[in-house]
């Protein structure tokens, strides 16, 4: 199965069957978080037996449901397995947020998202340690469900949009552990008016929901930490841009799937 422009029901049983993906390697990192084992890649970022697992259970997953599909994956091409890619492709991280997960303060995801032609067009992003999810395909919904439950079982399940500026100021997303120089002149340029410290993916919900404004980060990312919560703030109306406003895109494997400086917002009105 595969995304198929206009076909709206089946690309919500595409996104559905991803997010019970999700909902399964949630019950794998669950199973570490009380005594959470890290060590650290090359790179210097940690790593969890967390991780590896969950990662393993997606993959094994997402290749009956998407059969020759390209799964572009975190551990994998920290390992060197880096698979080549098509015009569709996905994008896994299997834990984001690895960090939140050793400090155990319940601030990490599990991100999957579907490519298209560059862009991210279907989105899941689940927090095991709270039980919420976040879906995105034509338009973006949240709901509760539990570690290992089905979507059967959810509740709460509601549409989710972005709201317009507030004529107060901006209420911004800040990352607990990656603020910059740049990250704080680009800052500078926004009617900022409250910041508020978040872990992982759910800076991109929070936004999506309505319950902030505007993330700004400078400096390297990879693909696989934005795709999902860009797929989700899009289907609930708001973007995902370089500063100077152009495309945000994906499938840069010459540059190892690296991002550059982007402004994640649901008021696309900063950037006119």
């Amino acid at each position: 199965m595969a995304v198929v422009r206009g076909a709206t029901g089946q690309n919500w049983s595409l996104v559905e069957a991803m997010a019970d993906i999700a909902l399964k390697a949630g019950v794998c990192i669950l199973r570490h978080y009380e005594k959470p084992d890290a060590s650290h890649k090359g790179d210097g970022s940690p790593v969890t037996q967390a991780d590896v697992e969950a990662e393993a259970l997606i993959e094994k997953a997402l290749a009956p449901l998407l059969p020759g599909i390209p799964i572009v994956a975190e551990e994998a091409c920290s390992a060197g397995r880096v698979p080549q890619i098509d015009d569709v492709f996905v994008l896994v991280d299997p834990l984001d947020g690895t960090k939140d997960f050793i400090a155990r303060n319940g601030q990490f995801t599990v991100n999957i998202a579907l490519i298209e032609a560059r862009v991210p067009v279907l989105g899941v992003i689940f927090a095991p340690a709270s039980g919420r999810l976040w879906l995105a395909a034509d338009h973006a919904v949240t709901m509760d469900v539990a570690a290992g439950a089905s979507l059967t079982q959810a509740r709460h399940r509601r549409d989710i949009k972005v709201r317009q500026r507030p004529a107060q100021g901006l209420v911004a997303m800040a990352s607990r552990s990656h603020m910059n120089a740049e990250t704080e002149r680009l800052l500078s340029g926004l009617p900022i008016a409250e910041r508020r410290p978040v872990g992982s993916s759910i800076k991109f919900c929070e936004i999506a929901e309505g319950l902030a404004d505007v993330y700004v980060r400078a400096g390297r990312t990879m693909e696989w930490d934005t795709a999902a919560g860009h797929a989700i703030l899009r289907a609930a109306g708001g973007d995902v841009r370089q500063p100077d406003g152009a495309p945000f895109l994906y499938g840069k494997r010459d540059d190892a799937f690296a991002n550059g400086d982007f402004i994640a917002t649901g008021d696309t009105s900063i950037w006119e």
